[in-house]
């Protein structure tokens, strides 16, 4: 994709953007243009996403979650419903359940990260995609605890390839003056699709079984599974497009060989004569690959994980987004159970579900348009992110101290308002205080880091804090009480010095000889031209 002129007004960058195809990966395919435009390929990856977290809210909800089976004083008992009946799960249980995916996720991710770098990113959203599918219709034929927790793991490894490659691909080919709108339109989904998936677990478990709800959500996710391997693969920026299977050692072998070569154009049988040489040098590479090639691509693994553990923003963006998602993952899980104890409603799933949507829909947004309008730059986005998320906690720490059902919706609706405008500006920090070729693995990590530090933990002990202090609005107080903690960490971002570091260059551009040295992930024929250098 070309590189948007900065005079052009937003108008424009959309309207050409729209119209233009996106760069897809010429050897996996024919030389017709994709079909793929940048608002094409935003609004997959939202539908995507939006079924990924109804799965999230519909497990929550309790039409799918339920409740364990209770008696009176009086011997008058009342059998359980949904997982928690079916299975007898105690409140802990109850709570792992929710964050058991976090296995796969945090096995997955960085392995989806690195593979990136030498397979082509689009096909591995579709291998994600697949194991989603497959895994999700395992929990509606679950029988157990343990069978049920195995595959919400694989859940984990499914979602791992896409929510790694997805965002780097949005910020690749959205126009440059709405970056972070387009960000803040896909991350939009997630409490909407977490909102969502209370009212459908909700009407689903009451009208038909617990178990329909998986099933279905499979039947929904199976189109964009096949359609990530039968479509036009596209190139990430920073990341080789298909797969090397010489890695770096052929390309140093093929270099030397086409300098001696006498190849004075690239064109007709001379094109062909370099092709050969390129093949040749592959299959000499491939031979001594082996171990070797496997502890070179561990040894850069390791030398990018330190680079990002090193880099100050990205630590604190992190550290401030583990205290945040500590507080949302209770919410989401919890929040329809609470409010039923605290205010007694009859339609819990269906009340929650709402202020979510709306709040999650309009605070998303916002957060985008705001930075955007504000001069989207990392020192920004963390002046939004600390400020939202204290004002968001004062509203949200209010709403629960009221009595009143009435006084505890409109405040919670404000602070949930304020909270959910950080989804943009947190992500846009994540992706643009890296070089382009670490972007996959620092959403990754970032995604591991705020679910094994925030939110898989927060569900059981929350679940453990209720069975202590046995009152409901006491935890969810407590458990409120940590976005402050959140906001200061992100106040400290604001006096970091960072740089914008996405048109940095990058040593791990495709260099010709690599693309000609390269074929996809999941075969098809090779390149019959190298590319011209000089194309953009």
């Amino acid at each position: 994709m070309d590189t948007l002129h900065p005079n052009r007004s937003n108008l424009e960058d959309e309207e050409e953007m729209e119209a233009k195809p996106l760069k897809h990966d010429d050897s996996a395919s024919t030389s017709s243009p994709s079909w793929f435009t940048p608002k094409r390929l935003l609004s997959i990856f939202c539908v995507i996403n939006m079924i990924n977290y109804v799965d999230r809210g519909a497990i929550a909800s309790n039409g799918v979650n339920g409740s364990l089976g209770t008696c009176t004083d009086s011997g008058t008992c009342t059998s359980g419903s949904g997982i928690q009946g079916d299975f007898n799960l105690s409140n802990f249980e109850d709570g792992v359940l929710s964050s058991a995916f976090m296995v796969g996720l945090l096995v997955a991710s960085p392995i989806f990260a690195s593979l990136s770098k030498s397979h082509n990113p689009f096909r591995l959203i579709g291998v994600g995609l697949s194991v989603w599918t497959l895994a999700v219709i395992g929990c509606g034929c679950s029988f157990d605890f343990w069978s049920i927790s195995i595959c919400r793991m694989l859940v984990g490894v499914g979602e791992a390839s896409f929510i790694s490659l997805a965002a780097p691909f949005i910020d690749d080919h959205a126009p440059a003056a709405q970056k972070t709108a387009w960000l803040a339109t896909f991350y939009m989904c997630i409490p909407t699709g977490v909102a969502l998936g209370y009212v459908y677990g909700g009407l689903v478990g009451d009208y038909l079984n617990w178990r329909f709800a998986f099933w279905v959500e499979a039947i929904f996710m199976l189109p964009f599974a096949v359609f990530g391997f039968v479509m036009k693969p596209l190139q990430l920026k920073g990341f080789s497009p298909i797969e090397s299977k010489t890695s770096s050692t052929s390309v140093e072998i093929a270099s030397p060989v086409i300098e001696d070569s006498e190849v004075s154009d690239i064109n007709g049988r001379d094109a062909v004569r370099v092709e050969g040489i390129v093949a040749q040098a592959s299959d000499k590479g491939s031979e001594s690959e082996g171990a070797f090639g496997i502890m070179n691509r561990f040894s850069r693994f390791s030398e990018d994980m330190k680079v990002l553990l090193l880099d100050k923003v990205y630590v604190v963006n992190v550290l401030g987004y583990i205290a945040y998602n500590f507080v949302i993952g209770a919410y989401s899980y919890w929040g329809p159970k609470a409010g039923y104890n605290i205010y007694h409603m009859s339609d819990a799933d269906l009340l929650f579900g709402v202020i979510t949507i709306v709040c999650g829909i309009f605070g998303t947004l916002s957060g985008g348009f705001i930075l955007d309008y504000m001069g989207a730059s990392i020192s920004n986005a963390f002046k939004l992110l600390s400020g939202a998320t204290f004002l968001g906690a004062i509203f949200c720490v209010s709403a629960f101290c009221f009595r009143s059902l009435y006084g505890f919706i409109p405040l919670f609706s404000v602070g949930e308002l304020l909270v959910f405008a950080t989804q943009a500006p947190v992500n846009y920090v994540c992706l643009h205080c890296v070089k382009p070729s670490m972007r996959a693995l620092a959403m990754a990590i970032s995604t591991v880091s705020i679910h094994i530090f925030g939110d898989v933990p927060s569900s059981p002990l929350v679940g453990v804090l209720q069975d202590y202090v046995n009152n409901w609005r006491e935890t969810a107080l407590i458990l409120t009480s940590i976005l402050f903690i959140a906001a200061g960490i992100w106040l400290i971002g604001i006096f970091l010095k960072s740089v914008d570091r996405f048109n940095e260059g990058d040593e791990n551009e495709v260099s010709t000889v690599e693309k000609a040295n390269m074929k996809p992930l999941l075969g098809g024929n090779r390149t019959e031209m190298i590319d011209d250098p000089g194309e953009a």
